[in-house]
């Protein structure tokens, strides 16, 4: 059974920084893209950033500069740092599993992914 867990999520201050983490268990870690996604009240659920093929990111342009991904094949773990962080960047951020092999596209688009966590809420205050 596939499992993804985010965490890391909270309230901060414009300016700020979080890391967020999503644990992933239940299949072959190193043989899957995996990828960040958000969604705000209203709003359909945007490709934040991924990370896929062999270690290969791409970024949604509203994020590139500020936020980082990387993965510990090691520990299971997808992590997402986020710098200077804005208050449109408020939302339920999820990580989400897929094929390994994708286009930079494909990598930020959600039907390409089967698995996903319950989210983490990241609140950020002007």
């Amino acid at each position: 059974q596939v499992q993804l867990v985010e965490s890391g999520g909270g309230s901060v201050q414009a300016g700020g920084s979080l890391r967020l983490s999503c644990l992933g268990s239940g299949y072959t870690y190193t043989d899957t893209g995996m990828g960040w996604f958000r969604q705000a009240p209203g709003k359909e659920r945007e490709g934040v950033a991924a990370i896929y093929n062999v270690g290969r990111v791409s970024y949604a342009d509203s994020v590139k500069g500020r936020f980082t991904i990387s993965r510990d094949n090691a520990k299971n773990t997808l992590y997402l740092q986020m710098d200077s962080l804005k208050p449109e960047d408020t939302a339920m951020y999820y990580c989400a599993a897929g094929r390994r092999w994708m286009t930079a596209i494909q990598a930020l688009a959600a039907s390409q992914y089967n698995y996903w966590g319950q989210g983490t809420q990241v609140t950020v205050s002007s």
